[in-house]
């Protein structure tokens, strides 16, 4: 049973974090996350974190890969535009992915991420690099990366193997589509797979990229520039 003294202390702390809910907060390592519940007990991770905040999903799960190539020279652009590589979203893209990736693992697979929330001044830095609307966002409208409510994913098998998808990820051209017919029914399949599942967990896909998919009224949130901490 708690103290009187514990079970004050508590609730001090999570009236504390609900007074923060109209601001970005942003959790950086596992002892912030600590702070939201008392002995690992009752209180679940997400408790006391609003829907909207932007936190790292490496805080919330270990069992995604990562290979964040915004944070590399290898990718479209060909020049790395993130200074590291973390992966953020808002709380509640969080709680849907990692119910994916749930599915996924009951099948050997797990997701694998490319880019996550993208900051706006990121996107601005993408569109004087490359200004062409077919392959980069145009800031002035931003886009779902802008919001924290998208994702670029592929699947990898139980030895750390990526799936074959037909193309490589952020390849432009037509093979890239959901509509294309042209590849092996197995590659078919492995999108379809990979699309049923993030369909199925409150995410829509993009037609003309297999690997990006939005969460569901993500559209509405607020184009974002928070900046992560690379230290």
């Amino acid at each position: 049973m708690f103290s009187l003294k514990k079970y004050v202390y508590l609730i001090s702390i999570l009236l504390l974090i609900g007074c923060k809910t109209s601001k970005t907060v942003t959790l950086n390592n596992k002892e912030a996350l600590k702070n939201n519940y008392l002995n690992g007990n009752s209180i679940a991770l997400y408790e006391g974190i609003n829907d909207t905040t932007f936190v790292k999903l490496k805080n919330f799960s270990s069992d995604f890969v990562f290979d964040m190539k915004y944070a590399t020279e290898d990718n479209f652009l060909k020049q790395k535009v993130y200074n590291c590589d973390e992966c953020y979203l808002r709380l509640k893209t969080i709680k849907y992915l990692i119910a994916a990736n749930s599915e996924f693992q009951k099948k050997g697979y797990r997701i694998k991420l490319f880019d996550c929330y993208r900051p706006l001044d990121i996107q601005k830095k993408m569109w004087e690099l490359v200004p062409n609307a077919d392959y980069v966002a145009n800031p002035s409208k931003g886009s779902v990366h802008n919001r924290g409510g998208a994702v670029d994913i592929s699947l990898v098998d139980a030895k750390g193997k990526e799936v074959d998808m037909g193309t490589n990820f952020d390849f432009f051209g037509p093979e890239a589509s959901h509509n294309y017919q042209g590849f092996s029914s197995k590659i078919n399949k492995n999108r379809s797979y990979l699309k049923e599942i993030m369909l199925r967990n409150n995410f829509k896909s993009f037609d003309s990229e297999w690997w990006h998919y939005n969460l569901s009224e993500s559209t509405k949130d607020k184009l974002a520039n928070f900046q992560w901490n690379c230290n």
